[in-house]
């Protein structure tokens, strides 16, 4: 599932981060009859106007490299007057925190807002002078993808159209009957780690659980072992290439009917996103978990409300008795 956020860069991170803590600071000092952030609106607009600057400046595609090297100098340039804009409204930023804090006993704790907000920008200045000043690679782990909601996770689907998402990874078991036994948000952690502890949570409510389906993304050696202890039968497509006891077991009539049904999971992705599955309008990663839980009960109420329906469909139908053709 989706967070809402926009596309993340380093420099409009730094921009987040460097506008809130100007805020924060204006907003304080307002309540404490400081004129230290008098002009905040002022100096959000000088920092946007360098922003963009820095936002529009491309690398040269040009043949020459006399052209290419004089536009890789502006690119600098440009980053380097956003970065100096941003570490002097950093400096005031300490300064007011200060003066909170000692002059007029503001309690720390009232100030944990500006202070992520100060964490963040100073990482996102340490990272745009990496990358851009001094040529590193940024490690993905080190990578931030929102300041509003950091839990928020690229997640390359590998997919035409949607090659990459921002948001989290949402595992989900659906029955026979397509109702959700069970689901999992999954913070930094990948499809393989999680199936063992889905099939043991599932089965201490549901204890005639005998068979679970999934896709190659969750095999491992050790989910092969594990599962086929606690179920009758494991369906868990191997990736890579299949040795000869894998194809024997993956040609299996069973295995192969039962992976066919597994096709059905699309359509109940589909049916979650519709009840809210899709993106999360909540804020924080306990708002995105009771996201995720509501959305799993809206889908398995419409789906009890479709299954009495039919039902009360096929009672009207018997009371109306069999349907005769006009002579």
């Amino acid at each position: 599932m989706e967070t809402d956020v926009h596309y993340p860069t380093d420099i409009n991170l730094l921009f987040d981060a460097i506008r809130k803590t100007i805020e924060v600071c204006a907003h304080f000092c307002d309540e404490q009859g400081l004129t230290d952030w008098r002009q905040s609106a002022h100096t959000i607009r000088k920092l946007k106007k360098l922003y963009r600057r820095a936002q529009r400046i491309k690398h040269s595609t040009s043949k020459e490299e006399s052209k290419r090297e004089a536009r890789r100098e502006e690119i600098k340039a440009a980053h380097q007057a956003y970065l100096e804009q941003a570490e002097t409204s950093l400096r005031r930023a300490r300064d007011t925190r200060m003066t909170l804090v000692i002059g007029c006993g503001v309690l720390p704790a009232l100030l944990a807002d500006l202070d992520a907000y100060i964490a963040h920008a100073e990482r996102q200045i340490d990272q745009i002078r990496r990358r851009v000043i001094f040529g590193e690679t940024i490690p993905h782990e080190e990578k931030v993808f929102s300041i509003f909601e950091p839990h928020t996770e690229w997640i390359s689907k590998g997919k035409a159209g949607v090659p990459v998402e921002l948001g989290l990874r949402v595992c989900v078991l659906e029955d026979q009957h397509r109702f959700i036994l069970h689901h999992r948000v999954m913070e930094k952690i990948t499809d393989d780690k999680v199936a063992v502890e889905m099939v043991e949570e599932t089965r201490k409510r549901f204890p005639q659980l005998a068979s679970v389906s999934t896709d190659k993304g969750f095999h491992s050696r050790a989910n092969q072992r594990d599962l086929a202890e606690l179920l009758d039968r494991v369906v868990v497509p191997k990736k890579g290439k299949l040795s000869a006891a894998d194809k024997e077991r993956e040609s299996d009539p069973e295995f192969t009917r039962l992976r066919r049904r597994h096709s059905a999971v699309e359509s109940a992705i589909n049916a979650l996103e519709v009840h809210g599955l899709d993106r999360c309008r909540d804020h924080g990663i306990r708002g995105f978990k009771r996201y995720v839980a509501l959305a799993v009960v809206a889908r398995n109420i419409q789906r009890l409300g479709a299954i009495l329906y039919e039902q009360e469909r096929e009672r009207e139908k018997r009371k109306r008795g069999p349907y005769k053709k006009a002579a």
